[in-house]
């Protein structure tokens, strides 16, 4: 399976992850990793540091010539900004600058848990790891995993279905042109009738020094059904989307299909019936067995059942405001504004393509765990005995 870590603070030299697992023959590019990383950069409601990082991320171990080759591929993401917070974020003992430590914890961040936990006298200690900056290089980690899902047809789409109290429809399945209408919005959502009420939220939310959450929606289409496992807690694939899902930063609740709303309906109206139809074979199909719903979002059991698959994620506003609420002095334990850090008023499209990222890693690992091999030659093989036997079921 795929393994990865993650390290680097907000304003530290860089971003660095590296990827442990991945088969040898797989054709990655800086290129579609760029991409993601640009996206995750755009939509509706980004702040300043936006202005200054234009990520990019580069390939240091695991590729030669284009391709894996079976060891830990290495990837790292300049931070521009660097240049201004050498003395601040140095590792030498040397530079340490009591005149310039942060007190002030946010409410809504990790600041003064993180105080507590590690007895730090400095809030920047926290927030440097905290911060959703560490976001950039999970995205670059999810685009390997999403290249590796294209080779067997496997699609990741996420898209934006509410900023505030303002909704957006979800498209009927995943297509090409879906595709770019959500890529082509400035919020990132399939609902352009819902475009112009978000932008009017946003703004006003930016006059007053507020912020606004909203709710994240990714479909995974292609997914064979077969991928996690019913048998032991942590190998149930749903709940594996779901720990993901909420490492997240700003991440506060995630469901599966219909989610919440089953608890409200009957069992007649939360169940996907399952057919059977021969001549689906024939047609191109992976199984003669279909459902006419995908209330189940796609996993059944903790297994995937062959629909797609729908995780979506509730994201709270940014808890940095530039009306700062109340809170109060680890020195003096006096009242004080928080502190008031660059920020976005609303960061929900980035986080769709955070969000993609991690539910790619999950799906990729599944797939891994499913359909092992050491090269991709080798588990292209172990995917088409078994796409062979599905269809002989």
């Amino acid at each position: 399976m795929i393994r990865y870590l993650t390290a680097g603070e907000s304003h530290g030299p860089q971003l660095t992850a590296i990827i442990e697992g991945l088969p040898a023959g797989l054709k990655i590019s800086d290129k579609s990793i760029n991409a993601d990383l640009a996206r995750r950069q755009g939509g509706y409601g980004r702040g300043g540091r936006m202005q200054i990082e234009k990520d990019t991320a580069e390939i240091l171990s695991g590729v030669r010539w284009g391709e894996t080759i079976g060891s830990p591929v290495t990837l790292a993401i300049r931070n521009r900004d660097w240049e201004n917070w050498k003395d601040k974020m140095s590792p030498a003992e040397s530079a340490r600058d009591e005149k310039i430590r942060v007190t002030r914890s946010r409410p809504g961040h990790a600041d003064l848990s993180g105080v507590m936990k590690y007895r730090h006298r400095d809030v920047r200690n926290v927030l440097e790891r905290s911060s959703a900056r560490e976001t950039a290089i999970r995205v670059a980690v999810g685009a390997v995993a999403k290249a590796f899902l294209a080779e067997f047809g496997i699609q990741v789409l996420g898209y934006v279905t509410a900023i505030g109290s303002i909704t957006a429809a979800s498209p009927d399945s995943i297509e090409k042109n879906i595709r770019e209408v959500a890529l082509n919005s400035d919020f990132y959502t399939v609902d352009s009738a819902a475009e112009s009420r978000m932008k009017t939220l946003v703004d006003r939310a930016r006059e007053s020094g507020d912020s606004v959450g909203g709710v994240i929606e990714v479909a995974v289409s292609g997914v064979p059904a077969g991928l996690g496992s019913h048998v032991h807690w942590d190998r149930k694939l749903d709940a594996r989307l779901a720990m993901a899902a909420m490492s997240v930063q700003a991440i506060k609740g995630v469901e599966i299909g219909m989610g919440f709303e089953s608890a409200a309906r009957p069992g007649s109206m939360v169940h996907d019936e399952i057919y059977y139809d021969s001549t689906r074979i024939s047609r191109g199909e992976v199984s003669g067995y279909y459902r006419k719903t995908n209330n189940a979002g796609g996993i059944e059991g903790g297994i995937t059942n062959g629909e797609s698959i729908i995780v979506r994620a509730a994201m709270k506003p940014i808890p940095t405001l530039y009306k700062p609420l109340m809170s109060v002095d680890l020195s003096s334990r006096e009242p004080i504004e928080a502190t008031v850090e660059r920020s976005d008023v609303c960061a929900v499209p980035a986080a769709t393509v955070v969000m993609e990222a991690v539910v790619a890693i999950e799906i990729a690992n599944a797939f891994l765990e499913k359909f092992a091999g050491d090269s991709m030659e080798e588990t292209r093989s172990n995917f088409a005995g078994y796409l062979e036997y599905l269809k002989s079921l």
